[in-house]
């Protein structure tokens, strides 16, 4: 056996590009002989290339596309094997013909388990050889248009999987702005009511009747511009373009929740106690999401059940990092949003707390899902705590769920604050 490529046939380092629309066909034989005749045999037919090692054989493939190759598979340095599964890297759909004078059982199996498309033994028939090129190229044809097909079916699937997937988030976009404004609405609703109910068949109003009207209006006119803000921050969300420099006075915040929860229909008679920090802090988060995370809190807490209860909201400053060492998830735990949280001084701590029945584990454990709810059917959305969890996502900012069976439920939010 020789390794030296034939010279007499076209050159094995530096293939020609193909020209016309021949299929081309590649011959690797480490002998000179069979590989010249396979050329003669095919070259009126074909774009032959040839090539006297695997490696040589390799660099062909890599270079240009083949069609088929006719491998001998008994060569030095890199058998025709060897040769056949590297062919498979770098085109699967090359139909692959393996020639040898020596054939054994194992080469036989190792031929078809790398996908050959027919094994021939020396010396050959020219009408078999033939025969056996026509129908690996015929292979070759059907692979590629399988692949073709399934190429086309994969971008039509990505196609239909990015329409669903921007129809899903049209959807909760469109559910999260109603979530978020029907809160506003609801006070509004519920003022507008006050004032109609004062105002009755009276043709004059002066004295208190007047100050009540001006101060509801007042409050009318904060939640219009509350609402105006959830669709800012939506329209923002679609473009694109978040503020980072945001940041709001949490006390300020709290004065204009404790205002929002004492003229919503959930107070009802239960105690609601609001505490802002002794020393102001501003958080790093924008006013109207605060108040959203605030407001849903507050609701759920008010509404955790008929019962006579209380419900608390307080803040501080901390001056600190916090030890996420001891931030585990348990069966009265959740900790949220910890692998985006900004975990530097100063914190802004926020507790929203109430002395409810508390929430067993089996539901704690799926208390953010999206669209769960324990309310009755038709009087929950299943989507105030995952957009609580987003808001506070976004802000960089973590959130602890306690809550034990008969003793209440506390929620502590932990934003990020602003030094000056």
């Amino acid at each position: 056996m020789t390794t030296q490529p034939a010279r007499a046939e076209r050159s094995d380092n530096a293939a020609p590009p193909v020209t016309g629309s021949s299929p081309t066909l590649l011959i690797v034989d480490d002998e000179a002989g069979p590989r010249q005749a396979l050329a003669v045999i095919f070259d009126e037919d074909y774009n032959v290339l040839t090539a006297a090692d695997g490696f040589t054989a390799i660099e062909i493939a890599q270079r240009q596309s083949i069609d088929v190759a006719i491998l001998d598979i008994r060569m030095a340095t890199m058998s025709g094997i060897e040769v056949l599964e590297r062919l498979q890297f770098v085109d699967p759909t090359i139909g692959v013909i393996m020639m040898t004078a020596y054939e054994t059982t194992e080469t036989l199996r190792q031929a078809m388990r790398l996908s050959a498309s027919d094994y021939i033994t020396k010396p050959f028939d020219v009408s078999t050889m033939r025969q056996a090129v026509k129908r690996a190229l015929e292979r070759r044809s059907l692979a590629r248009s399988s692949v073709e097909k399934v190429e086309e079916l994969k971008s039509a699937l990505e196609k239909t999987k990015s329409d669903e997937e921007l129809s899903r988030m049209r959807n909760d976009l469109y559910e999260n702005v109603l979530h978020d404004i029907n809160s506003p609405l609801t006070i509004i609703s519920g003022l507008t009511q006050l004032i109609n109910q004062r105002i009755g068949s009276k043709e004059l109003l002066e004295g208190e009747d007047l100050q009540l009207i001006k101060d509801h209006l007042s409050r009318i006119t904060r939640q219009v511009t509350v609402c105006t803000s959830i669709s800012r921050r939506y329209l923002d969300t679609i473009r694109h373009s978040p503020n980072d420099s945001i940041h709001v006075s949490v006390g300020e915040t709290l004065r204009d929740v404790n205002e929002l929860l004492r003229f919503h229909p959930s107070l009802k008679n239960h105690e609601l106690i609001v505490t802002p920090p002794k020393k102001d802090v501003n958080a790093a988060i924008g006013g109207t999401d605060l108040i959203q995370i605030l407001m849903n809190l507050g609701v759920n807490a008010l509404q955790s059940t008929l019962e006579q209860h209380r419900v608390e909201i307080s803040a501080e400053r901390l001056d600190r990092q916090l030890d996420l060492q001891n931030f585990v998830d348990g069966p009265t735990d959740r900790y949220l949003n910890l692998d985006v949280f900004r975990n530097q001084q100063p914190l802004a701590l926020i507790r929203v707390e109430d002395t409810g029945p508390g929430i067993p584990p089996p539901t704690l454990a799926k208390l953010f899902q999206a669209y769960f709810t324990t309310k009755p059917r038709g009087q929950g959305t299943g989507l105030g705590l995952c957009i609580v969890q987003r808001l506070l996502a976004e802000s960089s900012s973590a959130l602890h769920l306690h809550s034990e069976v008969g003793r209440g439920t506390v929620f502590t939010l932990y934003i990020p604050a602003r030094t000056h």
